[in-house]
């Protein structure tokens, strides 16, 4: 492929945007994208991909266009006049001491704090009644806070443990081991590792999991064959020993190893996709023993939660679509042998131990409910929660007395709770001390229905009192795919969103996982039109009831939901004002090239499958949807130049798209974060920077010249 001249890339020649809000005006003058003949061939269909050569992360061409994107949009982002206001108040909001849950390792405890506007957590320790320290600050890792800290596991004992950390906010890990009590490290730093945890085997060495480095770009280049190695104390990586995925019939492009509480079984996952998976156990204390088939296919997800000696207790959705858990002897664990141990039922179970219990987490029209069972299988209690919203945590060790639980929802920040098993009594362990008033804000949920008949479920959030008069500045957020499940937990950022008179609608979807399996198989391959049909819907929805109207609408998601967003916008650019698809998924016919994206086949499908399938794609693909003569709203792309999950490429080619195709006078521009990846790890300064930025546009563009609630601004300053 002929590359493009730099000179093509900054050519004086631009493409020019007036934006009008009454009394102000922006002008934007978008750097002219070239074009270069690349055309592929599908089922004897050629589809051109002009825009090709911007899937060249290295190249200087690359480089030079990021460059002078950049350079446009924080020219436009500098113009409005509320920008640093919000930035301001994201900060003073932001500003509070925030403590997770604690747990403890060996004679320590541990807990992650941040004493307001730290870009990285710090984890703390303290020795029974003694002074807390710092354990591990990841802000220390790097000078601008773009290195994080990307996991932790301590030996049984909790005299060792391996962090790992991420650069840039890239996938890649480097995984560092420290003496618990000097906190000194003990021995070189592992490389190249990456869509791994970290198991101990005892405190001889533990298991991670990694691909080879691919050719050309380690943050696009395809990687498919995921391996597990362990790695022995004191030896060198290049001698770890390979346990699974050396070979043709071990080739899977996810795979994972852990080891149980007791260190008596190495259990091995493989998947071909992000849904399915085979199931492998070992049994560590056998020196001959050899990886026996637990599941020997992917059509079910299944996990080990537990054993007792080799009773195995299974956590599965094989002819069960919301879950259950199964027990079974390791001896002969293959499905015949499964019993029933926490059958399955209406609601969504996603379980967890601890205590010597396990703890029963259902899904109820995306509200968490929570059931504590014995080793029996029988019904302990109902633990009763804190309010109407999601509890997580509710796992520890097995002798753990007690243990720790979070609550939130849209209007309530996050709070730790402190559990007593035998009692199920708990009492508040902290709250944060927020500038944040929760009582003046409610959460209702509604059902609407979408255009095939299917009730979806929508939780809509504001201040009490709202005017439905249609002009409320509205954010719908949305997801819908990879069976997950978007439940309600609070958020700064939203906070800021709704002290401004906003209001934040979140749908549930199908292609998550709210309903089960069926709700996900319901919004996958050439299914995925009724996701974009639900979220139509839910706009419809909010518009039909006055909460809002096209010109106070804007739409939002990352990731599948920036394709979401993407799909939206280019079937119905009447519908919104502002689009905000981040980190998406655009390029629906090359997306399993790149780096891990292969594995998404499952809810996608690829354009190699089948002519249909092609043609489906190709009906929504972000990037083959954008015409001419059409005018599309006001977007905002955001992406990061270290995504190596779904590469930046995919926004690169469709923001080229809209800007040379906007029929309309609305902007269209690509904000690219330097140094940053697909989100995790972002520094706290970051993420500040470019919510105010987001906001800002969004507001800007329904055509307010000052923020909606000056109010919230004189007291700040004030």
């Amino acid at each position: 492929m002929k590359r493009p001249s730099l000179y093509a890339l900054i050519a004086i020649t631009v493409i020019s945007c007036e934006t009008k809000n009454n009394k102000e005006t922006i002008t934007v003058n978008y750097p002219t994208t070239a074009k270069v003949d690349t055309v592929d061939t599908y089922f004897g269909t050629k589809v051109s991909d002009p825009y090709r050569w911007l899937e060249d992360d290295r190249s200087p061409e690359t480089e030079a266009w990021v460059k002078k994107q950049n350079e446009t949009t924080f020219g436009y982002l500098e113009n409005i006049p509320f920008r640093n206001d919000l930035k301001n108040r994201l900060e003073q909001l932001w500003n509070y001491e925030k403590l997770g849950a604690p747990f403890k390792e060996g004679d320590y405890t541990y807990f992650y704090k941040n004493n307001g506007l730290q870009n990285q957590n710090v984890l703390y320790r303290k020795k029974g009644d003694g002074e807390e320290e710092v354990f591990l600050d990841p802000n220390t890792f790097s000078e601008d806070g773009t290195t994080s800290l990307a996991g932790l596991r301590f030996t049984k004992d909790g005299s060792l443990a391996t962090y790992l950390i991420s650069e840039g906010g890239s996938d890649w890990r480097k995984a560092i081991v420290i003496d618990t009590k000097t906190k000194e490290v003990v021995e070189d730093t592992l490389v190249d590792i990456k869509f791994s945890g970290v198991s101990w085997k005892g405190k001889d060495g533990f298991y991670y999991s990694s691909y080879d480095k691919p050719k050309g770009s380690e943050l696009s280049a395809k990687t498919d064959q995921h391996k597990v190695y362990y790695h022995k104390l004191g030896t060198p990586q290049k001698d770890d020993q390979l346990i699974f995925g050396g070979t043709p019939s071990e080739k899977h492009r996810y795979v994972g190893a852990s080891v149980t509480e007791d260190n008596r079984y190495l259990i091995i996952s493989a998947s071909v996709s992000t849904s399915g998976n085979k199931l492998f156990i070992r049994d560590l204390e056998d020196p001959n023993g050899t990886l026996v088939p637990v599941v020997e296919d992917t059509e079910s997800d299944n996990s080990i939660i537990e054993n007792v000696g080799s009773k195995l207790y299974i956590v599965t959705n094989r002819n069960a679509p919301n879950q259950k858990i199964v027990t079974v002897d390791a001896k002969n664990p293959t499905p015949e042998n499964w019993v029933d141990f926490i059958p399955e039922t209406e609601n969504v179970l996603s379980p967890n131990t601890g205590g010597g219990y396990f703890f029963a987490r259902y899904m109820v029209d995306a509200i968490s409910k929570v059931f504590q069972y014995d080793y029996d299988g029988n019904l302990v209690r109902e633990v009763k929660l804190p309010g109407v919203g999601t509890a997580s945590g509710f796992g520890g060790k097995k002798e753990d007395k007690e243990f720790y639980f979070s609550f939130t929802n849209y209007n309530t920040p996050g709070s730790s709770y402190k559990y007593n098993v035998e009692t199920g009594e708990y009492e508040e362990y902290w709250k944060p001390d927020i500038d944040f008033n929760s009582d003046d804000y409610e959460s209702k949920q509604v059902f609407y229905s979408s255009k095939d008949g299917t009730k979806i479920p929508m939780i809509i959030t504001h201040k009490k009192g709202l005017e439905l008069n249609g002009k409320n500045p509205t954010i719908l957020y949305g997801y819908g795919g990879f069976n997950i499940s978007l439940t309600p937990s609070f958020s700064i950022i939203n906070a800021v969103w709704m002290e401004q008179g906003g209001v934040y609608a979140v749908p549930n979807l199908r292609g998550g996982g709210e309903y089960g399996k069926k709700w996900h198989d319901a919004g996958i391959k050439t299914k995925k039109q009724n996701v974009f049909d639900d979220f139509i819907a839910a706009a419809e929805y909010l518009i039909e009831n006055n909460y809002t109207s096209k010109e106070y609408l804007a739409i939002r998601g990352g990731s599948n939901g920036g394709l979401l967003v993407g799909a939206t916008m280019t079937q119905r650019p009447d519908l919104m004002q502002v689009a905000l698809p981040a980190v998406g998924v655009m390029d629906m016919l090359r997306y399993h090239t790149f780096t891990a994206g292969a594995g998404w086949a499952y809810d996608y499908g690829t354009a190699e499958d089948s002519k249909e399938m092609f043609e489906y794609l190709k009906g929504y693909s972000p990037v083959h949807n954008v015409k001419e003569g059409v005018s599309y709203p006001a977007t905002l792309v955001t992406t990061g130049d270290h995504d190596d999950r779904v590469v930046p490429a995919h926004s690169f080619k469709f923001a080229a798209e809209l800007q040379a195709k906007q029929a309309g006078n609305m902007p269209t521009l690509i904000r690219i974060e330097t140094n940053a990846g697909h989100g995790a790890g972002t520094p706290v300064s970051k993420t500040i920077e470019q919510y105010a930025d987001i906001f800002g546009f969004t507001l800007y563009n329904m055509g307010f010249e000052e923020l909606p609630n000056q109010s919230v601004l004189k007291e700040f300053k004030d």
